[in-house]
């Protein structure tokens, strides 16, 4: 995120509403405490950091995520960063059920270009975002196609995290990667194509015909899986004196 903000880290941030002490502690996380002499008084985290909210290309908050256990879920905490004059805990309020809203005031915050994402991020992620803004210009994607771009800019950077089917497809295209380039999918084709010559000359000296159905999927793949069932046939049934064409 905005390297300024980072002189927050290390600090924390109260603040008291009835009986309950709330306390912020930027890029850590989120506490609460029962101001109170009952035996039980509640002390738990409502959030751990974990990623930044993000609207219109501009850091609005930081999410704090994971935090006690709130009947079949965990307690969230989203903290809204305002201009301030001074650094503090202004507000405290719980719109659903265990999840909680923060607004914390700092004058880190006041410039108009203190909270843009684009400055934060790498080189190299500034040019993929420069290349989909080209695309989006020349109505070569769409609105939507845009923003899953930008998602994804923002993913690799850090900023957002990907979710548990988005990482079982990044570690499923790291297994199959091998195959995404152009020669080595050509070398494959080509592998496959003299296997399935090898196949089809097999079958001919058996003097069975193989005619594959097109309304059938006719892969290579799935031709190679075809042939290579009938041969198994064929020399299967070799042994049999009536083998049938």
């Amino acid at each position: 995120g905005p390297a300024h903000l980072f002189r927050l880290a290390g600090k924390c941030f109260s603040f008291v509403e009835s009986t309950y002490k709330y306390e912020f502690c930027p890029f850590h996380n989120v506490t609460q405490h029962e101001q109170t002499f009952r035996w039980n008084a509640y002390s738990g985290i409502l959030g751990i950091w974990h990623e930044w909210e993000i609207n219109n290309n501009t850091f609005v908050g930081m999410w704090m995520r994971e935090g006690d256990s709130c009947e079949t879920k965990t307690r969230q905490t989203k903290v809204h960063l305002v201009c301030g004059k001074s650094n503090k805990l202004a507000y405290v309020s719980e719109p659903s059920t265990c999840v909680y809203s923060l607004t914390f005031e700092t004058p880190l915050v006041c410039h108009p270009h203190s909270l843009l994402v684009y400055p934060t991020l790498t080189e190299a992620l500034q040019r993929k975002w420069d290349e989909a803004e080209q695309l989006l210009y020349d109505e070569l994607i769409t609105d939507q196609g845009y923003k899953k771009i930008l998602k994804e800019i923002f993913e690799e950077a850090g900023l957002l995290k990907a979710t548990e089917e988005k990482e079982a497809e990044k570690q499923s295209k790291k297994i199959s990667l091998e195959f995404k380039t152009v020669e080595k999918c050509s070398k494959e084709y080509e592998q496959l194509s003299e296997e399935i010559k090898k196949l089809k000359v097999l079958l001919d000296q058996h003097g069975i015909a193989y005619k594959a159905n097109s309304a059938e999927n006719t892969s290579v793949e799935y031709v190679s899986h075809k042939l290579a069932t009938a041969v198994t046939t064929v020399i299967n049934g070799s042994k049999d004196e009536h083998l049938h064409g």
